[in-house]
Order: structure tokens, then sequence, then C-alpha cells
């Protein structure tokens, strides 16, 4: 009887899974593949979705002056106050996007 606890695996070879039309995918290529398609998913919401395109305007506004406080050699108080609150409202408003990308897709699996 063979045994499967000293069963070793070699470092290049590829694990594989099945995409959606059945055809085998390495690991490695999916992350990538997936990120593609979140990214073709919320480029269809900026253009048909008012709501999402307004919270990603936001979103990237935050982000923008988070860059600047970030880019400072050192924060006053004030301004460190200011950082953690609009890492809080990005986050909120990514949470908030997120939920609008779920909406879709459990309304195109309906459909």
């Amino acid at each position: 009887m063979p045994s499967f606890h000293n069963a070793t695996r070699l470092p290049t070879e590829p694990c594989f899974r099945t995409d959606r039309l059945g055809e085998a995918t390495s690991w490695e290529e999916l992350p990538d593949m997936e990120r593609n398609a979140q990214e073709e998913l919320r480029a269809h919401l900026m253009v048909t979705n008012e709501e999402f395109r307004r919270l990603a305007g936001q979103h990237s506004e935050f982000a923008r002056k988070l860059d600047a406080l970030e880019s400072l050699p050192h924060l006053t108080y004030e301004e460190e106050l200011e950082e953690t609150r609009l890492k809080k409202l990005k986050l909120r408003l990514k949470d908030q996007m997120e939920a609008i990308v779920s909406q879709y897709r459990s309304q195109q699996q309906v459909a």
C-alpha cells in the first residue's frame, strides 16, 4: 500500500483548477485573471452606476489628500488626526463600493 505521507511535489509542478469554461488554469495565473475581471467590472460600474462613480471620485480625492499628508516629513497632531480621519473615510467608501459590486454580481447571477 503506498504511503502518501512521504509524497512530495516538486516546486515547479503547477497546481491546477478549472476556470468557468472548464479549462485548466494554474493557481499562479488566477489572481491576475480575477484582478482583470474585477477591474473590468469596476470600469463598467464607473460608466453605468452614478453612485459607484460618486463614491469612487470621493475615494480618489481622499487618496490624493492622504498622499499629500504622507509626503510631509513630519505631521503635526492635527495632521495625524486628519490622516486617521481620511483613512477611515476612504475605507468606508471602499466598503460601500464593494457592496455595489456584490449587489451587481448577485443581480447578474439571477438574470
